[in-house]
């Protein structure tokens, strides 16, 4: 019953195949709740919304620009780890894509997050 705004970045987390030329179909969406729901964020209404504190993490992340699709997603990982070079710092199956503008905006800002290994 309570309107929590837009929050950014929205998140989405997402998981390459084994083969690790495609993404999973399953993605998992994130909102950051607004700072005054954080100590009694209220309960949501939609069983498919849960509310979820997650860990700090550290990220290597680089900006990106324009539409998040299947195509621009891989070619920025791929970007991404040609920049890395080879290292054992960061997750290789899971990654995060962060957008601050929305969906309708064509030049958008994105990041992807490469998650550092505990």
């Amino acid at each position: 019953g309570c309107y929590l705004g837009m929050t950014v970045p929205v998140l989405n987390e997402i998981h390459l195949t084994k083969e690790g030329t495609e993404l999973e179909r399953e993605v998992l969406t994130a909102y950051y709740l607004p700072g005054e729901f954080q100590q009694n964020p209220p309960v949501p209404m939609d069983p498919e919304i849960h509310i979820t504190e997650r860990a700090p993490l550290r990220v290597l992340t680089r900006v990106f620009y324009g539409v998040t699709t299947e195509e621009t997603i891989l070619r920025e990982i791929s970007l991404f780890w040609e920049l890395l070079g080879s290292t054992d710092v960061v997750l290789r199956e899971t990654f995060l894509v962060a957008s601050y503008e929305n969906p309708g905006v064509p030049e958008r800002r994105n990041e992807l997050w490469f998650i550092c290994r505990a």
